[in-house]
């Protein structure tokens, strides 16, 4: 079985594969984790009463894995060729040959594309309220986007927070009708329609956004602890475009089972057409494609 990915979702399917007695190995181009590892301090990871780093917890996965002896090749990946019962993905200058492929090459957030967006990262600037919104319970934050994530985020902040701006470039909302009254009914929720973030404001740590209404001109300066980005993810699947099924954004068209349209062939974590993405999910995704290639393979002559 050959990984391609070695976020929690990967490293989680080369786990259990090996110990399942598959022959495991799980190519990266970075260092292990994807965004998890990047991530300073997780709070939602369950088992870690006080928060994990993501680099440790991604290390965790790593070692825990190739103690039962998946083996991880740094590589980054350049093509494959998926359909048929031999897989060959191709990395560097090498070539690899499998039975079953786990796809977990995940997503990245769009980003705003703004001067600092990237150094405030975990510093005020995030893309998952559900991970960061507790370091900044009490205080004002804001939203920017307006579907449905940024409406889930708005009502989780809501919950937390002093006060939430919801910053969407449009006059009205992509979700649905009633959320908007669902926003209203928080009592905190503030609109700016028709705006945009024009600077991030920051000393060591983001401490407030200037706006910018696209219609009027108007700008306005906010005192804001954190701001949530949610203008949606990129998926990382152009490898795979034209071999597994996608979505009309791009994401692999698999079920709970994992399995894509190509026998022996699996889609895991954050690049999978799933309602919600986080580690515990993605972990989860990984163990059901390894048991699914198992019997998968052990079906084979």
């Amino acid at each position: 079985m050959l990984i391609i990915g070695g976020g929690p979702a990967g490293y989680t399917a080369a786990l259990y594969g090996a110990r399942a007695g598959l022959s495991v190995a799980l190519l990266e181009r970075l260092a292990p984790g994807g965004q998890m590892g990047t991530t300073d301090q997780i709070d939602n990871y369950p088992g870690f009463p006080q928060g994990v780093n993501g680099f440790e917890l991604a290390m965790g996965m790593k070692e825990g894995a190739e103690r039962f002896g998946a083996r991880t090749i740094s590589a980054e990946v350049t093509a494959v060729e998926l359909a048929g019962d031999i897989k060959t993905v191709h990395a560097g200058k090498e070539s690899y040959q499998a039975k079953a492929v786990v796809l977990a090459t995940g997503a990245q957030p769009r980003e705003l594309g703004l001067p600092g967006e990237a150094a405030l990262r975990g510093r005020g600037v995030s893309y998952c309220a559900t991970c960061d919104g507790m370091f900044c319970r009490g205080k004002a934050v804001a939203v920017v986007g307006g579907g449905n994530t940024a409406v889930s985020d708005a009502l989780y902040l809501a919950r937390l927070c002093e006060k939430v701006y919801l910053i969407h470039r449009r006059d009205q909302l992509r979700a649905p009708r009633g959320d908007r009254k669902r926003l209203e009914d928080t009592g905190k929720v503030e609109f700016l329609w028709d705006s945009q973030v024009a600077e991030l404001l920051a000393e060591d740590r983001l401490t407030g956004l200037k706006t910018v209404n696209k219609k009027t001109g108007a700008q306005r300066t906010l005192e804001c602890a954190g701001v949530f980005i949610a203008v949606g993810q990129k998926p990382d699947t152009a490898l795979f475009a034209g071999q597994v099924d996608l979505d009309e954004a791009g994401y692999v068209l698999a079920g709970e089972d994992t399995r894509t349209n190509l026998p022996g062939v699996y889609a895991v974590g954050d690049l999978r057409k799933k309602p919600l993405r986080q580690i515990v999910t993605a972990a989860a995704d990984g163990a059901v494609a390894a048991q699914q290639a198992e019997e998968y393979l052990s079906a084979r002559p």
